[in-house]
């Protein structure tokens, strides 16, 4: 029963981040000329889901909503094989559940915030989205590796994602999460589903890397 807790407490998390966060970004108008205060906006969306979720559903699943989390969680040992799973298909369903809402609410021509890739290039874009995930991993492992921090750890990571997506939006909408670019995408179609796969592999690669070379920073050997 604890573990359906926890891939409910997942399913909700990503639904959440995908309707009000990519939502934001579907109707603040990223694509218009108003694309600085519009890049803040949704930056700022996807960093205060991250806080509210924190505090709503961290101490229930750890609130990863995020793939590229759990996979960092597997690699690091804090995550059993059976859960990774259970979460992955909780995050990919409630993201797609969040995107049909979205679709519902404002129709697809608002493109629900799906992804792009960078002046049309798989290897730019593949390589942004490796280090937005790999700064964004890297700092959820070190602020949730303490116990102390435990008060603060979701600000400290909803505002590490609001800085990646300040940073990242001009290149590729910012993903940094497979199951939230999925969702979209799978209602978007056309381009943003051909090249979905582009912010499936990357985050797990960012997110696998991250663990890996946080653990090497955390060795106590010397």
């Amino acid at each position: 029963m604890n573990s359906v807790k926890k891939y409910v407490a997942e399913f909700i998390g990503t639904f959440v981040l995908v309707l009000f966060a990519c939502g934001t970004a579907a109707v603040s108008g990223c694509a218009t000329d108003n694309k600085n205060i519009a890049y803040f906006i949704t930056a700022l969306a996807f960093g205060l889901v991250i806080v509210a979720m924190a505090y709503s559903i961290g101490n229930v699943s750890g609130c990863h909503i995020n793939p590229a989390v759990s996979i960092a969680m597997l690699v690091s040992g804090k995550l059993g094989i059976k859960d990774f799973i259970g979460y992955i298909v909780a995050q990919f369903a409630g993201a797609i559940a969040g995107a049909a809402a979205l679709m519902g609410i404002i129709g697809k021509d608002y493109g629900l915030g799906a992804n792009g890739l960078f002046e049309g290039s798989v290897g730019k874009s593949f390589l942004v989205e490796v280090i937005l995930t790999f700064v964004f991993v890297i700092a959820i492992l070190g602020v949730t590796s303490k116990v102390e921090n435990g008060a603060v750890a979701g600000i400290v990571i909803g505002l590490t994602l609001t800085l990646v997506h300040i940073f990242g939006i001009h290149f590729t909408g910012t993903s940094v999460n497979p199951a939230r670019s999925f969702g979209p995408a799978l209602f978007v179609g056309d381009d943003a589903l051909s090249c979905v796969w582009v912010f499936i592999a990357a985050p797990l690669v960012g997110g696998v890397l991250a663990a890996l070379v946080y653990k090497f920073l955390d060795s106590k050997k010397a």
